[in-house]
């Protein structure tokens, strides 16, 4: 209650307003991550007080990872990798005119998802903290050959097509450095490709300025922001109700995301929305406009946040970039987290504890009150918008690693994200297969070193050989449901 009272000021709420507020421009802003954002600001932090400096990095973590939905919903362009998944069902829902529901269900989600992970951190940290210690390279290798198995559901109507991509994705992950041994891998006598092709750039050339090229392409204005008239956040009790355990699901997958390191928001967006259509009524209108297809993925990618302070606190192991960010400013204010932070500095964790709640509170009021403002981008001429949107993109990929080779790639994988769409092979397989490309392979020679060389000695590991039967019955079932659906089709 005294860590309550004491955030409970105007100065160390300030702080916390100011943080999401530039964690929703951060976020909302094409080409500039959550982490990118929240380093721009932590030199600012140093000569802070702790907790305003806090508050302030943890403002810009909530504001940002919710932030990302906004240009997903609208423009089909993800602020940042975690809010990849959001496009798939909130651009169609503004495509039909109902972009204000779609944020408001984009908005009411993040703030779900953001305080069942709260809740979990306050409750559950230190316990489960110790089951995360228990996960080695195995267990990792299990967990990411499970989510690119999933790959299987976002294929669309073509299995092949959406293996096909994912198979590209994944061969772009092996150019430059071996992660392990630093062998040199397709760079064909270029430096600039010895450190491989980045994933902001990457994401941004798929999306967003592909994107730019195929509405360019067109020549249309895009839809209209039509006054959508809804009472609250556009989800009735009834709806709630009905999509109480897809918020559950996913707030459980991206808190358990998010205490694993180095997984983060961008796994657990299209996790939760992969297993989100497999227990749905109604599967084949995933990517058409539905609101379990924004439900789904900004639940978990908010819950991310909460999930991934839990390794922080209690062992010292930030969960993704934004709380390695979090772990710099406390360790420049002389505290170190890890297994005495609970004893030693038992005020700070219930500062953060509250400030994590205000901030959740702060984000979906600011954003709510915002979504007129956020229509408007809409009603923004093609020719003024898209050149703004190509510059961002540009500007975030060079101040990724302040190289121009950064902002070529961004072109580069623009006209693959463009070709793809062109031939009508389906874009998330790529970026998924991208994503996890790199994890599989780290995660599957680490693991060959623990065991030897050894796979059978993968399934003596409890953890792993459960998720390994996991993957092979989903595989086994989703083939069955395909050749199911395509004697159906040919009867007919």
């Amino acid at each position: 209650m005294e860590s309550f009272l004491d955030i409970f000021s105007f100065s160390i709420l300030g702080w916390v307003l100011i943080g999401v507020l530039l964690g929703i421009i951060f976020g909302g802003t094409p080409g500039i991550s959550t982490s990118m954002g929240i380093a721009l600001m932590l030199p600012i932090t140093f000569t802070m007080p702790l907790v305003p400096s806090i508050a302030l990095i943890l403002g810009l973590y909530v504001g940002g990872t919710s932030g990302g939905l906004i240009t997903a919903i609208l423009l089909n362009i993800p602020g940042t990798t975690a809010s990849i998944a959001t496009c798939w069902d909130g651009h169609p829902m503004a495509q039909r005119g109902e972009a204000g529901k779609a944020l408001g269900i984009g908005i009411l989600y993040s703030f779900c998802g953001g305080m069942i992970s709260l809740l979990l951190l306050c409750t559950l940290a230190p316990a489960i903290a110790k089951v995360a210690l228990k996960f080695g390279a195995v267990e990792y290798f299990a967990i990411t050959l499970f989510s690119v198995a999933l790959i299987s559901s976002l294929s669309g109507k073509s299995l092949a097509k959406g293996l096909v991509a994912a198979m590209l994705g994944m061969a772009f992950t092996t150019v430059g450095s071996s992660p392990l041994d630093g062998a040199l891998r397709f760079t064909y006598g270029n430096h600039a490709l010895e450190a491989g092709f980045q994933l902001l750039p990457v994401l941004v050339g798929i999306y967003a300025v592909s994107e730019v090229l195929k509405v360019a392409e067109k020549d249309k204005p895009l839809p209209p922001a039509r006054e959508y008239k809804m009472r609250g956040f556009g989800v009735s009790l009834k709806q709630f109700r009905e999509q109480f355990s897809n918020m559950v699901r996913s707030a459980l997958i991206g808190t358990g995301i998010g205490i694993l390191p180095g997984l983060g928001g961008n796994i657990s967006n299209i996790l939760s929305y992969s297993v989100a259509k497999q227990h749905s009524k109604y599967p084949e209108k995933f990517g058409t406009g539905i609101p379990d297809g924004i439900v789904a993925p900004e639940t978990a990618n908010n819950a991310v946040t909460g999930g991934a302070l839990i390794p922080l606190l209690t062992v010292g192991i930030p969960g993704d970039p934004s709380t390695a960010m979090l772990l710099s400013a406390l360790m420049v204010q002389g505290i170190t987290p890890g297994p005495l932070m609970f004893s030693n500095y038992v005020d700070i964790v219930y500062a953060i504890f509250a400030i994590m709640l205000f901030a959740n509170i702060i984000m979906i009021i600011a954003e709510y009150y915002g979504l007129r403002l956020f229509l408007k981008i809409l009603l923004v001429p093609n020719y003024i918008l898209l050149p703004i949107v190509l510059v961002m993109c540009v500007i975030g990929a060079y101040a990724t690693n302040n190289r121009l080779f950064d902002v070529w790639s961004i072109i580069f994988f623009a006209l693959i994200g463009y070709g793809l769409q062109k031939f009508k092979y389906p874009v998330s397989p790529f970026v998924l297969g991208y994503i996890l490309g790199g994890l599989l392979e780290v995660n599957l020679r680490r693991a060959l070193m623990v065991t030897k060389g050894s796979y059978l000695a993968f399934f003596e590991r409890p953890i792993a050989a459960v998720f390994f039967i996991i993957t092979i019955l989903f595989i086994g079932f989703m083939l069955r449901s395909r050749r199911k659906n395509a004697s159906l089709l040919s009867e007919d």
